[in-house]
């Protein structure tokens, strides 16, 4: 219950001026941070007479608490303990700030710094973390086939992506490609390129095979064609050299057995008639 009744006793109290860099604090991922706060104490001021409290601006959850001379971290939050700290050998001087250690991405946020000697003052300092990068690598896979979503980003256990951008481009030599990389947070930016040369590029095995399937349509395709412009020429050649009889004999169509036969009765010679 100590930092509860401390709290309302700062509300109780009178204020003091306190100051704070109204910038965010950008930390880099894994390193410390500090948030700086203080203020100007009196000729007469003891460090025993400083009661400060480090807190979460939103969830009010315990960050560090300082009292009487020491540390007071009973209620601290758990995903602080043994990485906070403060500036002691400067608390006379009315240093208040706080030293986080190994920032991780879930700091990023408000934290508010209570003082109170005689009377109190409060303000926030604002935490932005951001991740070192590695300079981009560009490659060329012309061997993958390689379509938009494959490779969805999903942040680690640290909070942290690997990001992975894919341009599907049409081959063509003596062409540069760029990559660019910035980070508003840090103001900082990474660069990299890649040139496509002169030299031929593997050809995939699956269009080697598409193309060698085409080829063999437009071949058998051309051949059919070829097939039957000749069966019509021909057909035409031999119409042409038929006189009328032939092409009427070739043009008549089958007669029934029936008619033939009857046909053929009729052409016979007569029998001769007897005298």
């Amino acid at each position: 219950m100590l930092f509860p009744l401390l709290v309302l006793a700062l509300g109780l109290a009178g204020a003091v001026e306190i100051q704070v860099p109204e910038e965010p604090v950008v930390a880099l991922f894994g390193h410390d941070a500090t948030l700086r706060c203080s203020f100007s104490p009196d000729a007469n001021f003891s460090v025993a007479e400083l009661s400060l409290i480090w807190q979460l601006t939103d969830t009010k959850r315990l960050v560090h608490g300082f009292s009487g001379g020491r540390d007071r971290l009973q209620d601290q939050g758990r995903g602080y303990a043994n990485r906070t700290a403060l500036f002691y050998d400067q608390l006379a001087r009315g240093n208040v700030s706080l030293l986080l250690r190994r920032v991780r991405i879930a700091d990023e946020g408000s934290f508010t710094c209570f003082v109170r000697v005689r009377d109190h003052s409060s303000a926030a300092v604002t935490l932005q973390v951001a991740a070192p990068y590695s300079k981009p690598s560009v490659h060329l896979e012309p061997s993958k086939d390689l379509k938009p979503g494959d490779v969805a980003m999903v942040a680690n256990e640290e909070g942290l992506f690997e990001v992975r951008s894919v341009l599907r481009v049409l081959v063509e030599p003596s062409v540069t490609y760029s990559c660019l990389v910035l980070n508003a947070v840090l103001r900082q930016h990474g660069h990299a390129s890649v040139t496509i040369t002169g030299r031929a590029l593997p050809f995939p095995a699956a269009a080697l095979w598409v193309t060698a399937a085409l080829a063999a349509c437009v071949l058998a395709l051309l051949a059919l064609l070829a097939f039957v412009c000749h069966r019509r020429l021909r057909g035409s050649c031999r119409e042409r050299r038929a006189g009328p009889e032939e092409r009427e004999e070739e043009g008549e169509e089958p007669k029934p057995a029936l008619q033939l036969l009857e046909n053929a009765e009729s052409r016979e010679d007569p029998e001769p008639e007897l005298h």
